[in-house]
């Protein structure tokens, strides 16, 4: 399912972009408040719950917060929490996933509450980190894959390249 990003966002998150890259030693100070920002928790929401994640060690799944309080006043709650500057991250669910050489991997488990918060930073902050990258860095960057690196080998090498 793709989940398309709101007008309103992309466009905030350009201008964060441009401003990152036209300015590389400027200072963003004021952040904070488009994390608490309606949009940006309900696209954060959107995107969490399309992970289709786990309950963290609250036990609350999609669903039970889905049919119990309500998304909406969920995210209100939430968004209160960070504009008074009461949000405090849970403790993280810990479980084993076995490898394959018969050894377990700890895998943690935030809740979804922190999930949505987690996900709303990185709406805002993407942008101006990625101003930073080279164009040909590929490495965990939305829209590139290691796929694409491939396929450009080729066509770098004919030109010379090396690195």
């Amino acid at each position: 399912m793709l989940l398309l990003t709101p007008d309103r966002i992309r466009t905030l998150q350009r201008k964060l972009y441009i401003k990152a890259k036209q300015e590389p030693a400027y200072r963003f100070y004021a952040l904070y408040d488009k994390l608490y920002q309606a949009d940006i928790l309900h696209h954060a929401w959107r995107l969490v719950k399309a992970n289709k994640g786990s309950p963290g060690v609250d036990g609350m799944s999609f669903e039970v917060i889905e049919s119990g309080i309500g998304v909406g006043c969920y995210l209100e709650l939430l968004s209160r929490e960070l504009q008074d500057k009461t949000y405090r991250v849970n403790p993280v669910r810990r479980i084993m996933i076995p490898k394959a050489d018969g050894s377990l991997r700890p895998l943690g488990i935030p809740t979804i509450r922190d999930r949505v918060v987690q996900m709303a930073l990185k709406l805002v902050i993407e942008p101006i980190f990625e101003a930073d990258f080279c164009e040909h860095s590929y490495g965990f960057r939305p829209q590139k894959s290691a796929h694409q690196a491939i396929e450009l080998l080729p066509t770098e090498c004919g030109k010379g390249r090396r690195k």
